[in-house]
């Protein structure tokens, strides 16, 4: 009998295959030199968004994630037609959009509004500022790179009191090329002067991880709520539910 004319085996099947496990460490790994993470969702929280993004939609705060990915596709639709904009403006197109799918009315001016002032004021996820001190201890060089602007990252860091945990910001506005684009890693490694081996990316997104992976990078998925890792690419060598037990698997590593 085909194997999928019983449905029980073959639910049981998909899901070993794709259940995200809680904890996953690559013990033969070499210890990276530098350390990239991602900001918005990985470090910065994007909750309080739904308040704001909830409210230009009509009261539907179930919208923001359907939001936030448009956002991401219109910013590879920006990379691969080579018409770049920054990803406040697309940000604010992207909810003109949702908004314009599901018939609710929003003026341009609605949109920046919900969106501009409450991404740059995201806090950080309660795990973030323990982790990064442990990885400073451990004496990590910690940098980040982000599809956000140079001057939307600098102002999130400041708000979020995450400065003085980083050597250097990257933004992918310097090259005017989005995530997870090969070429947007490249060009970090570059900056940094390390091999991508010898980098870590760390990101709550299955497609920034698949992108880094591809890449040649090390990476390491958090395993935020609501984020899953994409299950065609390959597959990180550290997944983890938090920056602490990140910093807790690498200090094992070094011991």
């Amino acid at each position: 009998m085909p194997l999928f004319r019983k449905p029980l085996v073959a639910i049981a099947l998909l899901m070993a295959v794709f259940t995200v496990p809680q904890t996953l460490a690559n013990t033969s790994l070499p210890i990276p030199k530098v350390i990239i993470f991602d900001v918005n969702e990985t470090l910065l929280d994007l909750t309080s968004m739904r308040t704001s993004v909830g409210d230009a939609l009509g009261g539907r705060q179930d919208l923001l994630p359907l939001w936030f990915s448009t956002m991401l596709h219109y910013s590879l639709v920006a990379t691969t037609t080579g018409e770049y904009h920054d990803f406040g403006k697309i940000g604010v197109a992207a909810l003109m959009m949702v908004a314009d799918i599901n018939d609710i009315a929003l003026t341009p001016e609605q949109a920046k509004t919900a969106i501009v002032t409450p991404l740059l004021q995201l806090p950080p996820h309660g795990d973030v500022k323990e982790g990064l001190t442990a990885l400073k201890a451990q004496g990590f060089k910690l940098v980040s790179l982000t599809n956000s602007s140079n001057f939307g990252v600098k102002t999130q860091f400041e708000n979020a009191g995450l400065m003085s945990f980083f050597e250097a910001r990257y933004s992918v506005e310097d090259i005017e090329i989005y995530k997870p684009d090969l070429r947007s890693y490249a060009w970090a490694l570059e900056k940094l002067g390390v091999k991508p081996e010898e980098a870590l990316m760390v990101a709550a997104h299955g497609w920034d991880i698949a992108g880094a992976k591809a890449a040649g990078l090390q990476t390491a998925f958090i395993t935020r709520p609501g984020k899953a890792l994409y299950p065609l690419a390959q597959q990180p060598d550290y997944i983890v539910s938090d920056v602490n037990e990140l910093a807790a698997l690498l200090n094992s590593k070094t011991q």
